[in-house]
């Protein structure tokens, strides 16, 4: 009896605690974590399972950067989403389109090039939609990312960099994945309706809009049963396409920048960002600029990209940078997911001021500045933002609210941007006390 009554005062309890959690809910007009969700064009959409613990990430006020500048920078906290990192709001849109416009069914392969974040958070997501998985990742990034991608689930390439224009830069080789899981997927069906099918097969069997417009997607492929991505219970494939793939802006716009919007009151000033596909900075810049025209929205560029050119002067490289006297591979840093030569279908949707540009030093001197004073264990990316966000503080002055991408954590950049050993080789040991760093 004395069992059933604890048991009881428990329960009771319990449900007294989760009324008065609701009750505070709603008092304070916070939004219920099972209530729709309101997309930035009023449309409402449910998701459900893994999808759910997405977005609604916190908007965090850095403690450190704010009291140093006058102003408050506050970082918009997406390592917390379940893949840990920014992307998980691009793979989640990019996949829902695709399946809603039916080039991507399930079952079927999702296919792309990425340096990491993406990559992970496509393999975190996909199999929650019941597809799979093919990531080509160049060979310079951080080893314990393809070590995620490979525990996820998913098919990993690694390749070594070249141009984007080489027909084997990363992004070219996801594209023909997929066009290889398409062949084998038409041909599988071919097979069952006559005994002596074709074992070649044409792009023009494709879906039109597999192939993006790419010079690379339009050619005959041919499928000798030893591709990577395909196998015998093929569904076809969809590249993912973040670069081009304009999913990638619309997950920002309806998504991450009301949520800025909304936990800011609309009292932000600035918004400042890198851009690697520009899905990013885009979306959230125009969401901000529709909202009000006056928050001023601010690129960080790092080193070896072109976009802080092409912001500030029109044009993509300086005399010294003209086409044809670049290196194949010019980046020359230690951040990753951040910076680019050329201008994507996602960057050009961007509404921005101005841009500035950051060093390596100062993106490793702000990312242990940043676990020192604040606790905060950023990535490469991350810390470039931070160092971002100082800039316009300091161009602004006191009084104003600056608000930048904290994109993930320092987890997957163990190897390399905080490994004392191979910052040593590249002559980066970080040995800063304060923010001195950022006025050299």
């Amino acid at each position: 009896m004395a069992a059933a009554t604890a048991a009881g005062a428990a329960a009771a309890a319990a449900a007294i605690s989760l009324f008065a959690y609701y009750l505070l809910l709603r008092k304070s007009g916070s939004k219920l974590p099972w209530t729709l969700t309101t997309r930035g064009n009023g449309r409402r959409t449910r998701r459900k399972g893994l999808m759910q613990a997405i977005g609604n990430t916190p908007l965090i006020r850095i403690n450190s950067l704010s009291d140093a500048t006058g102003c408050e920078i506050l970082g918009k906290a997406e390592f917390l989403n379940p893949g840990g990192s920014v992307k998980d709001r691009v793979a989640v849109k990019i996949i829902e389109e695709a399946l809603e416009s039916g080039v991507l069914v399930c079952g079927g392969v999702v296919t792309e090039g990425s340096a990491g974040s993406t990559a992970i958070s496509l393999a975190t997501v996909a199999p929650a939609y019941g597809c799979r998985c093919h990531v080509v990742i160049p060979d310079d990034a951080a080893v314990e990312k393809s070590q995620i991608i490979e525990a996820l689930g998913a098919i990993v390439e690694r390749v070594r960099p070249v141009s984007i224009t080489h027909k084997d830069h990363f992004v070219n080789i996801a594209r023909r994945r997929a066009l290889e899981a398409n062949i084998a997927s038409a041909q599988s069906e071919t097979n069952k309706m006559q005994t002596n099918g074709s074992a070649h097969v044409t792009v023009e069997m494709l879906h039109p809009k597999q192939t993006n417009g790419s010079e690379y997607a339009n050619t005959e492929v041919p499928h000798n049963g030893k591709e990577l991505c395909p196998d015998s219970g093929s569904k076809g494939g969809f590249f993912a396409d973040q670069f081009e793939n304009l999913a990638n802006y619309r997950a920002h716009y309806e998504w991450t920048g009301p949520e800025i919007w909304e936990q800011t009151k609309g009292t932000l000033h600035a918004f400042v960002a890198a851009a690697g596909t520009g899905g990013t900075i885009a979306g959230v810049s125009r969401y901000l600029k529709e909202k009000n025209r006056n928050v001023r929205c601010f690129l960080m560029d790092p080193p070896g990209s072109g976009l802080f050119n092409k912001v500030t002067r029109g044009v993509m490289y300086t005399k010294e940078e003209a086409e044809g006297k670049r290196l194949k591979n010019p980046f020359d840093t230690v951040t990753e997911g951040i910076g680019i030569n050329r201008v994507t279908a996602n960057f050009m949707m961007a509404e921005l001021d101005g841009a500035y540009r950051g060093t390596d030093r100062e993106a490793v001197e702000m990312s242990r500045f940043l676990l020192r004073k604040d606790g905060l264990f950023v990535g490469s990316s991350s810390a470039m933002n931070c160092v971002g966000a100082v800039r316009v503080a300091r161009d602004l002055g006191p009084g104003h609210t600056i608000v930048t991408i904290l994109c993930d954590s320092g987890m997957r950049h163990l190897s390399k941007f905080f490994n004392d050993e191979y910052l040593a080789n590249h002559g980066l040991t970080p040995n800063a006390i304060g923010l001195e760093f950022l006025d050299q």
